[in-house]
């Protein structure tokens, strides 16, 4: 990408640092949004509450500018019909639906239009059903809208337009929410949840509500989480994924269809680096760049060619060189380190943006959408160092024109680093024939250059 981007760093007991990169897509319920590489956003789908931002209520299956809105970081996930993103000087910007308060402007009017949001110095915003959760840059969680199950995390089951902060949380990094519950991720890698507990969505043991945080049992070493409508996951730092609530669709992807209140592994999943949650689907990225898919496939969100529920990962169709994913409630989204955007899944209101409102089970290319930014940070510097050969089936050699003797870093596409290697005065080599096909970056004093591993 050519924009700057914030990337956060966070140190999680007994691993390595990861980074956290800016959420560059999303999916809303029935919508679709991206950021472009210059900053602005271009949004797509259902309009009926103005999740859309461009002014108007009508629904588009082709992308549209949201209305006067520059230098965007980030975009909420979340199965809502609103829209929630952060600027690069950490103002929280809101439009859609707002029946319950949850862009926490103070009052419960509708906004077609971006409106910025009384907080500042934010981290990150997720968008759930009715509520909204932000993460500052302090560390604290904050959060809006509907509290009936004790979702805001304040303790009580009052509802909130304006945001409260959530007790007794610290050191969050990572939030998100399904109809009645929350979810947090703190930097020492714990889990923590809170709101409704009747399916286990809370995966502490019980089947309780709780107004408070309690910690989800038997995680650690966690570095992404995500929600679905009465299911979370997590994933941890050794890439395996683990989910817990409501399966009868098999949206835990451990080969059952039977709830779980505390977190089960999903079957096959490893080395995966991004996960995402639809109503009652999950999705995950593996480093290779490949997509999986498990639970509700009545829409076609499997992205294989099928209409077929599945209670095991089974790989989306076609679809390479994914850096990220989102998930709406029937419909996904991917993409790709060309800044291109592929959906699949439910289409009646264009979510899909493929000009057209018929679903599809197997990715389509999102038309005339802007080259959006994409989850890493790279340089053309081919004048500075050059590697050959490149495609390589696992060893590569680094010149270093300017005869630079320093260390190289490779990193995969999410940022995450892989192997540090000592440079030679022009000439080293950089084995990676131990790791997965894909793309990797790698960077010294010089640049930084792209490695594909076949």
């Amino acid at each position: 990408m050519t924009i700057t981007m914030r990337t956060i760093l966070v140190p999680l007991a007994a691993f390595m640092p990861i980074m956290v990169f800016s959420q560059t897509i999303a999916a809303g319920g029935y919508h679709s949004m991206a950021i472009c590489t210059d900053g602005s956003m271009q949004a797509w789908g259902n309009n009926g509450s103005g999740e859309l931002g461009d002014g108007g209520n009508a629904s588009m299956n082709y992308p549209v500018p949201v209305t006067d809105l520059v230098q965007v970081e980030k975009l909420a996930h979340g199965l809502a019909a609103y829209s929630l993103a952060v600027k690069t000087d950490g103002t929280l910007w809101g439009w859609g639906n707002n029946a319950g308060g949850q862009l926490g402007l103070g009052n419960n009017e509708n906004s077609n239009v971006p409106v910025q949001i009384p907080v500042t110095d934010v981290a990150g915003a997720w968008a759930a059903y009715s509520h909204s959760l932000i993460v500052k840059n302090d560390g604290t969680l904050w959060t809006s809208g509907n509290n009936g199950y004790g979702q805001l995390g304040n303790g009580g089951t009052e509802s909130s337009m304006t945001h409260v902060q959530v007790s007794g949380l610290t050191s969050v990094i990572q939030a998100a929410g399904g109809w009645g519950h929350s979810i947090a991720l703190t930097d020492d890698g714990n889990v923590f949840a809170w709101g409704s507990g009747f399916y286990g969505e809370l995966g502490n043991g019980g089947n309780s509500d709780s107004p408070l945080p309690v910690n989800v049992i038997g995680l650690n070493d966690v570095v992404a989480i995500t929600s679905g409508r009465a299911h979370a996951m997590a994933l941890r730092s050794d890439g395996s994924v683990w989910a817990w609530g409501w399966n009868v669709y098999g949206e835990l992807g451990n080969g059952t269809n039977t709830n779980s209140n505390i977190p089960l592994q999903v079957n096959g999943m490893d080395d995966v680096a991004a996960i995402a949650a639809g109503q009652y689907f999950s999705l995950a990225l593996k480093s290779d760049g490949t997509v999986w898919a498990w639970g509700q496939n009545n829409y076609g969100m499997h992205g294989n060619g099928t209409n077929t529920d599945s209670n095991e990962p089974v790989q989306v169709s076609s679809l390479n060189d994914v850096v990220a994913i989102a998930a709406g409630e029937f419909h996904a989204l991917a993409l790709r380190i060309d800044g291109t955007v592929l959906a699949w899944g439910y289409n009646s209101s264009g979510a899909l943006g493929n000009n057209s409102f018929v679903e599809s089970n197997v990715p389509v290319q999102v038309q005339d959408l802007c080259v959006v930014t994409t989850s890493i940070h790279e340089e053309s510097t081919a004048t500075s160092i050059e590697v050959f050969p490149n495609p390589s089936t696992g060893k590569f050699v680094l010149r270093t024109l300017e005869g630079v003797n320093d260390m190289i870093m490779i990193r995969d596409l999410f940022g995450r680093e892989i192997r540090q290697v000592k440079a030679r005065e022009m000439l080293t080599e950089i084995d990676l024939s131990d790791r997965p096909a894909g793309v990797y970056v790698l960077t010294t004093g010089s640049g930084s250059a792209r490695l594909i591993k076949e």
